[in-house]
């Protein structure tokens, strides 16, 4: 059993933020089911590449349901309330006003449902100057100070890799105020509405920057502030054939890579900056060129010491690590070996989370999810002639 079994989730959302929040629910035992448009969610074709065609939604649409509905018809709508009726939870994605003007928001929910929880995840929340502004991951990093705090060699503003504001401020914040607000309801029977904002959870993450700023220090700069590649001690270097991470903020590991490298004399420049720093960084760069990356790695295995590669994607799905923690996985959906799969990211020993169920084809389990709160067959053929539903 999962940790979230009973517990059942209306999703109304697309894209990164809310499917992956609400695969993490899944992943945990929630029944969740996926309202769709006829459409589609836009992950379904979100890819670089024909081969990888529909390979964004295997991960996000998992241990998911699909449903369709028209939203924007009378009967769609009506079946919507009726769904979120009998759930616990409703997650929506809807730039701020829409989900009032299709009548499936939280007064309508709670009208339906006294006790449920319902989450809303926006860039810039539900109120405030920037509420209906529309935005992408990028726009939020570059307003919430996160671009200027990542910058290149060339010293501009560089664009992470990965999609911060979608995961770590959307759906990881969203994830875990939905399971702190189901809590609430299970100690007192009260249901609430959830406000989650990317740009709210990118400004959490500042932190220690933050902190700075608001202690009436300086305002840090990438390149210069503290753990952005401004010290000797936490830096990336290239080697002769790629790059090295040196993550040595404690004196003793710091030590002991210097000494590895038989550079004891930089010992005490550990946290030097500015040019001093430059002029460091420079002469350990001199030595670690001299040598491919694997032969670096391979004898700094021995040492007490924060050293890693610069893996490619591929190469960190590979990674020994990686594999070993079966963070790949092909088995466990639907109970055959199916497409390779992103595993959970965190164990649970007595609740472990599983890949129980492939992605859902569009519109998959419409009949039978609506079967399940009292459609008959009948109705059910009669709302799909009028175009209020889809699927199969």
């Amino acid at each position: 059993m999962g940790a979230l079994d009973g517990l059942k989730v209306i999703d109304l959302t697309q894209r990164l933020p809310g499917p992956f929040c609400t695969m993490l629910l899944a992943d945990m035992g929630a029944d969740v089911v996926q309202v769709e448009s006829a459409a589609g969610d836009a992950a379904r074709t979100l890819a670089v590449g024909e081969a990888a065609q529909g390979a964004a939604y295997e991960l996000l649409g998992r241990n998911k349901r699909s449903v369709v509905l028209n939203l924007k018809s009378d009967d769609g709508r009506e079946a919507c309330l009726r769904l979120i009726a009998a759930a616990d939870v409703v997650v929506e994605g809807f730039r701020p006003g829409v989900a009032a003007r299709l009548g499936i928001d939280y007064e309508a929910a709670r009208s339906r449902n006294a006790q449920i929880v319902y989450c809303s995840i926006s860039g810039y929340g539900q109120d405030g100057p920037y509420r209906d502004q529309a935005g992408h991951d990028l726009n939020y990093l570059g307003i919430a100070g996160v671009l200027d705090m990542t910058r290149g060699g060339d010293g501009q503003p560089a664009i992470p890799g990965i999609q911060i504001a979608d995961i770590g401020a959307g759906a990881l914040s969203a994830a875990v105020a939905v399971l702190a607000a189901t809590l609430h309801r299970r100690r007192t029977g009260q249901g609430q509405f959830v406000d989650v904002a990317m740009l709210d959870g990118l400004v959490s993450m500042l932190s220690i920057h933050a902190m700075t700023v608001l202690a009436g220090g300086p305002s840090p700069t990438g390149g210069r502030a503290l753990l952005s590649g401004g010290h000797p001690c936490y830096a990336v270097y290239p080697t002769f054939d790629g790059h090295l991470t040196v993550g040595c903020t404690e004196p003793h590991f710091w030590r002991n890579f210097c000494a590895f490298l038989g550079r004891e004399d930089l010992t005490p420049q550990m946290w030097a900056e500015g040019e001093r720093s430059r002029a460091v960084q420079a002469q350990i760069a001199a030595v670690l060129r001299t040598r491919p990356s694997a032969q670096w790695l391979e004898d700094l295995a021995t040492v007490d010491t924060c050293v890693g590669p610069v893996n490619s994607v591929a190469q960190a799905l590979a990674d020994r690590q990686v594999v070993h923690r079966a963070m790949v996985r092909r088995a466990g959906i639907d109970g055959e070996t199916g497409p390779a799969q992103l595993g959970p990211p965190f164990r649970m020993s007595a609740t472990p989370m599983e890949i129980r169920r492939r992605a859902p084809r569009l519109g998959e389990h419409t009949r039978s999810v609506l079967a399940s709160v009292g459609y008959s067959d009948e109705r059910i053929d009669d709302m799909r002639k009028a175009g209020a539903i889809g699927g199969e």
